[in-house]
């Protein structure tokens, strides 16, 4: 039996209407190309009868059909297009900061620096940014508190031991933790110590000072002295070395230094000698001008700065009696200081010894 063809004028199968996913924000991209699930005449040729016709088109709409099942709106429907309304307002997410470090077992007291401050400490050293200073507020501010309590109780016992030095306020004494970076290369903001300095006029000025340094890891220290003085009182103390080197020589022998500073050392010129390398870093490498260079005690006049000092281990600073340790080690400082002083910064109440030979200086010492 012969086939029947379609006749163009046949109307051609309807396709079911799909239904397509709202995308926002993305460009629509077109295609020349008509979509696969058109039909097109070319199915049709070659049916061998309207049975035929009719199962072909019945199994294209079943086709056509399950498609469209499989692609209901439903299945491409994101789940957050409602809360990417872009009518919406953004969203704030709130981060609430960590508190403080709890105390734990031992109690934040003022005769003591506690542990927790120097973790504060170590940690800054490992994130010395702003932006973890911000987060971790709390611990810097707590850590600051702990330190000012403990300095203002050491400011107190330090005046008892040298009457020159003058009641201020502990922020006079404590120097801040911003470093000043206009012209370093190292960009970090803060420093990674803590630092306190009592001189007659606090932590600035040309007086000699006493100074504490508290930074984890074993870098503690106290000392004091004269750090890069002026060239003015640079020039005094040469004078002073040169005409009555002993006055210096005394402060430095006395039993106190040379016991917690010295190791203990007996003999004067070992103690010299140990003084002069403590303060190799800035010295000179020749002689001073206006000096000869075999000046019996040429190491001294080589001389930039006239400090002192004791590195502390971290037990010591956060142990319980670490204030009466401090105190002590500072105590024994003030006859250096006071010698620094007299020289750089004459007081008219001031003792001179300026007649006592060296010979008679040195038999009054044990």
């Amino acid at each position: 039996m012969p086939r029947k063809k379609i006749s163009p004028e046949d109307p051609k199968p309807k396709m079911p209407e799909r239904r397509s996913k709202r995308v926002r924000n993305v460009p629509i991209r077109t295609s020349s190309k008509k979509a696969s699930a058109v039909l097109i005449e070319s199915d049709f040729e070659g049916s061998s009868s309207e049975s035929e016709l009719r199962e072909s088109k019945k199994r294209q709409k079943k086709s056509l059909s399950n498609r469209d099942n499989r692609s209901t709106t439903k299945d491409f429907e994101d789940p957050d297009d409602e809360d990417d309304d872009e009518s919406k307002p953004p969203r704030e997410i709130i981060i609430p900061l960590p508190k403080a470090r709890l105390a734990g077992e031992i109690q934040y007291q003022d005769e003591r620096i506690h542990p927790n401050t120097m973790l504060f400490l170590a940690d800054l050293k490992k994130n010395n940014n702003r932006e973890w200073l911000r987060f971790h507020e709390e611990d810097f501010r707590q850590s600051q508190k702990d330190f000012a309590s403990y300095i203002e109780r050491l400011s107190e016992l330090v005046i008892e031991k040298d009457e020159t030095i003058p009641e201020l306020p502990v922020k006079d004494v404590i120097f801040r933790i911003y470093r000043d970076i206009r012209f370093s290369n190292d960009k970090t903001p803060y420093k990674t110590h803590f630092a306190a300095a009592w001189s007659r006029t606090g932590r600035k000025g040309s007086y000699a000072a006493y100074y504490l340094h508290v930074q984890p890891g074993g870098q503690n220290f106290i000392g004091g002295g004269l750090w890069q003085p002026q060239a003015s009182s640079l020039e005094r103390l040469r004078d002073d070395i040169d005409r009555r080197p002993h006055r210096l020589k005394r402060a430095l022998m006395t039993e106190g230094m040379r016991r917690d500073f010295f190791h203990g050392l007996k003999d004067e010129k070992s103690v010299v000698t140990a003084f002069a390398k403590m303060n190799a870093q800035n010295a000179l490498k020749t002689k001073p001008r206006d000096y000869d260079a075999n000046h019996k005690d040429i190491e001294l006049l080589k001389l930039r700065n006239f400090t002192i000092s004791k590195k502390i281990d971290d037990s010591e600073i956060t142990s319980a009696d670490s204030l009466q340790r401090i105190t002590t080690y500072l105590a024994s400082i003030v006859p250096f200081i006071t010698y620094l002083n007299s020289v750089v910064m004459p007081d008219r109440n001031d003792v001179d010894s300026s007649d006592d030979d060296e010979e008679g200086a040195n038999n009054d010492e044990d």
